[in-house]
């Protein structure tokens, strides 16, 4: 297993990368959305640190996962939090880990279903090995392997912490 950074330091580098990636691509006014719960804990943070101006939306994918017959539906459904047009708008859209990519893809079919968004730029704390769609990540705080069977989870709000099991 490699060595994990600590969350705030992640965030660190997520903030400086984003923010030369949105200025290369030339995205003055994004839209970030953070999907619940540990991507919208990042997402509050990097949009503070960036200073933008739309405010923060979140998603809960709840209902839009594919594995119902195996993990059954979270207790603690929160309510989605996306304006009601997304229309051709730059959207940054986080998350906590990325490993199989099937969150990444529920929450950009909820977002569809608000409207098509000029772009999408996904963001994530850690990326992790074990890819089941093909998902990949504009901006990472870092990529780690772990060992077969064993898992990361970040905890919080605060403090931030990683959990690996």
């Amino acid at each position: 297993m490699d060595d994990i950074a600590k969350p705030d330091q992640l965030l660190e580098i997520l903030a400086d990368d984003l923010k030369k990636l949105l200025t290369e691509r030339s995205i003055d006014n994004p839209l970030m959305v953070g999907i619940h719960t540990g991507g919208a804990w990042i997402a509050e943070i990097l949009h503070r640190k960036l200073g933008l101006e739309q405010p923060l939306a979140t998603l809960d994918i709840s209902f839009y996962r594919d594995d119902f017959s195996r993990i059954g539906m979270n207790p603690k459904v929160k309510p989605s939090r996306l304006p009601p047009q997304v229309e051709d708008k730059h959207i940054i859209l986080v998350d906590d880990v990325l490993q199989t990519g099937r969150t990444i893809r529920a929450a950009m079919n909820e977002i569809f279903d608000y409207g098509r968004p000029a772009s999408i730029t996904l963001v994530c704390l850690v990326d992790r090995s074990g890819r089941e769609l093909p998902i990949q990540a504009d901006v990472i705080g870092q990529h780690l392997n772990l060992e077969p069977g064993q898992h990361i989870k970040l905890s919080g709000p605060d403090p931030l912490e990683f959990v690996i099991t």
